[in-house]
């Protein structure tokens, strides 16, 4: 095993089970290398639908707690230790999805002060100076408020960083290519006959998916796709698992990649495509 203990990583996602679904590959492999890998999570998704119905009467503050719980699991299948709620614990709340009456809570992270909470991000990246930012894209991967209000702060404070002489080398959003997409909901339309389910998801249904050729960096997480899937089944309110694949709130199946995907926008890049969101970076000062 390559030893990276120079290198350190930040993801900022919005509500637990995104870090598993989206990057948990990527923090396996990082955190096995010895880099350091820090999450920071800005709600506890306390308005998420919740799939078992044993748990089904978890709301608010008590889903909220229940899920950190979870999170704290995923985490630990990661073997990840870093965690950070964004401005502290129940600073900003969950803000459902889009267009609901839930985004006008004053308390909520859609109604967050973008340059407050990009401060509290600032605190973190003073700290930890990580050379690699990953977050969404500015739809959020799939337009959830919370999801875009991540990538809001995530981007402010990175460039309060880079004022102070401490931003961040490169920025990456999250990406699934949309020929791998195609090829894995091919495979899962073939497999349906023998999952316990009517029918599947479809590529509309996956955040993030976008032409081949935005694709910059490509990390390889087969080595850890194990516990990527006991990250995920941790997220039990949320997720079910079926490797190769896995189903959320509307019981759809989904392919679960172990292959994770990156559109690097800011920073140095080198030709082709990368195998390392480090690609370029020598040691820390």
């Amino acid at each position: 095993m390559t030893e990276l203990p120079d290198r350190r990583l930040l993801l900022v996602h919005a509500h637990p089970d995104d870090e598993s679904i989206n990057n948990g590959a990527t923090m396996a492999a990082y955190a096995s290398q010895g880099a350091r890998v820090t999450l920071v999570t800005c709600t506890l998704g306390e308005r998420g639908e919740v799939i078992p119905p044993e748990l089904a009467h978890l709301t608010g503050a008590a889903l909220g707690a229940h899920r950190l719980g979870e999170l704290t699991a995923a985490l630990g299948a990661l073997g990840v230790s870093d965690f950070r709620q964004l401005g502290g614990p129940g600073r900003y709340t969950d803000s459902g999805m889009m267009g609901l009456p839930d985004n006008d809570d004053p308390d909520c992270f859609w109604q967050a002060d973008v340059d407050e909470a990009a401060g509290a991000l600032l605190d973190v990246i003073r700290e930890v100076r990580p050379q690699v930012l990953v977050t969404y894209d500015p739809d959020g991967g799939y337009g959830h408020p919370d999801h875009i209000q991540a990538h809001r702060v995530a981007l402010r404070a990175a460039d309060l960083a880079e004022a102070e002489g401490v931003g961040v080398e490169r920025i990456f959003w999250n990406r699934v290519p949309r020929t791998a997409a195609a090829t894995a909901f091919a495979r899962l339309e073939a497999d349906l006959p023998t999952l316990p389910y009517e029918r599947a998801a479809s590529v509309a249904d996956v955040p993030g998916v976008v032409d081949d050729e935005r694709i910059t960096t490509t990390i390889d997480g087969t080595a850890h796709a194990r516990a990527k899937a006991a990250a995920m089944r941790a997220h039990a309110t949320q997720i079910t698992v079926a490797e190769p694949y896995f189903a959320l709130s509307n019981h759809l199946p989904q392919p679960l990649f172990t292959t994770e995907y990156y559109e690097l926008v800011r920073g140095e890049r080198a030709p082709g495509v990368e195998r390392d969101l480090f690609a370029g970076i020598g040691a820390a000062s």
